[in-house]
C-alpha cells in the first residue's frame, strides 16, 4: 500500500541535497520547484543518479544543469512544433486537393476508399467532435445555410478543422490503389503509399508530445518510421539500427526531410545548432545525434 505523503519544497529540497544533488543558494531552487513539479524535473535528473533504486546522484551532479537540461527540451519541443506545423498544414492542404478531385468534396465520408472500416468510423467521430465544439464563423455559416445537409462540412471546411492525428490517419487509411495516396507520397519525396503513413504517424506522436509540454530529451520514442532505401532527395547515409529508432534524431531527420520539400529554405538546422551551442552541458547524443551529423547530405543545408 502506497503510504508516502506530500514533501513541502523545502523537504523537496533536502531530500535532494542528501541523495547527492549539488544545489547552490543563487540556484532559485525553491522558486523552480514551487512553478515546475518535482516529478517534471525527474525526468531530467533521473540520468544523474548511479543508483536509481536509492536515487542517489552521480558525483557533480548539479540542480542548475537539471534546469538547463528543463530549458533546453522547451526550446526544442518549440522548434520541433514550429515544423510539425508547416507539414500539418501542407498535409491538410494536399489531402483537400487531391482527394476533393479524385472523389468529390466528401471522399472522407466514403467508406469504400479506406482500408479499415472500423478505424474510419472513430476517425469520423472524433471529427464530428472537433467541428461540433468549433466556433469558426465559416462553420457556423455553413450549419445555417444548408441545415438540411446531414453530411459533414466539404473537405476544404471539415478538413480545416481536424487534428494532425486524425489527418494521418485518414492518409494512412486509404486504399493503397487510390491515386492520389502515392501522388501524395511523391510530391513529399517518399515515393509512394509504403513510407509516408509511418512517418506520419510518428510525427503525429511528437506533436503530441510537444503539445502537452511532454519531454522529448532523453525519452524512448515509440514511433518506427519505415525508411526509403534510395530517396530521391538528399538524405543520411548513416547506418541506421534498430536502437536508434528509440532517439530523437532519426525522427528529427524525417521533419528535415518533409520540411525541405514544403520550405526549402527553411533554418531548421541553423536554429537546432544554435540551439546546441546555447546549452552546451547537453549532450547531443542523448537525442541520438551522431558524431558528423551537420555533414550529412540532409543536414548540409
Amino acid at each position: 500500500m502506497f503510504e508516502k505523503k506530500a514533501s513541502s519544497i523545502q523537504e523537496q529540497i533536502v531530500k535532494l541535497k542528501e541523495r547527492g544533488l549539488a544545489i547552490e543558494e543563487s540556484d532559485n531552487a525553491e522558486h523552480y520547484l514551487s512553478h515546475i513539479s518535482y516529478y517534471r524535473l525527474a525526468g531530467y535528473w533521473w540520468p544523474m543518479q548511479a543508483d536509481k533504486d536509492a536515487h542517489q546522484f552521480k558525483p557533480n551532479s548539479r540542480f542548475k544543469d537539471v534546469i538547463a537540461l528543463y530549458n533546453f527540451d522547451r526550446e526544442l519541443r518549440i522548434l520541433i512544433f514550429d515544423a510539425i506545423e508547416k507539414i500539418e498544414i501542407s498535409l491538410r492542404t494536399k489531402l483537400i486537393y487531391h482527394l476533393s478531385h479524385e472523389f468529390g468534396p466528401w471522399w472522407f465520408q466514403n467508406i469504400d476508399l479506406f482500408i479499415n472500416s472500423s478505424e474510419i468510423i472513430k476517425t469520423l467521430a472524433s471529427i464530428d467532435l472537433e467541428i461540433e465544439r468549433s466556433k469558426d464563423a465559416f462553420i457556423k455559416e455553413h450549419k445555417k445555410k444548408h441545415k438540411d445537409d446531414l453530411r459533414f462540412p466539404p473537405a476544404w471546411k471539415t478538413l480545416e478543422l481536424t487534428s494532425f492525428g486524425s489527418l494521418s490517419k485518414l492518409y494512412g487509411n486509404l486504399k493503397n490503389n487510390i491515386k492520389s495516396k502515392d501522388i501524395i507520397a511523391k510530391e513529399y519525396g517518399t515515393a509512394n503509399h509504403t513510407f509516408l503513413p509511418s512517418w506520419l504517424q510518428s510525427i503525429a506522436q511528437i506533436r503530441n508530445y510537444c503539445a502537452h509540454h511532454s519531454r522529448i530529451w532523453n525519452k524512448n520514442l515509440p514511433g518506427r518510421p519505415k525508411l526509403l532505401p534510395n530517396p530521391p532527395n538528399p538524405w543520411i547515409s548513416d547506418v541506421i539500427t534498430e536502437s536508434d529508432f528509440q532517439f530523437l534524431y532519426i525522427h528529427l531527420c524525417c521533419l528535415k526531410y518533409l520540411l525541405d520539400t514544403i520550405q526549402p529554405s527553411n533554418n531548421f538546422k541553423t536554429n537546432l545548432v544554435n540551439l546546441l551551442a546555447k546549452f552546451p552541458s547537453v549532450d547531443p547524443k542523448a537525442l541520438g545525434l551522431k558524431n558528423n551529423w551537420q555533414n550529412q547530405p540532409l543536414w548540409l543545408k
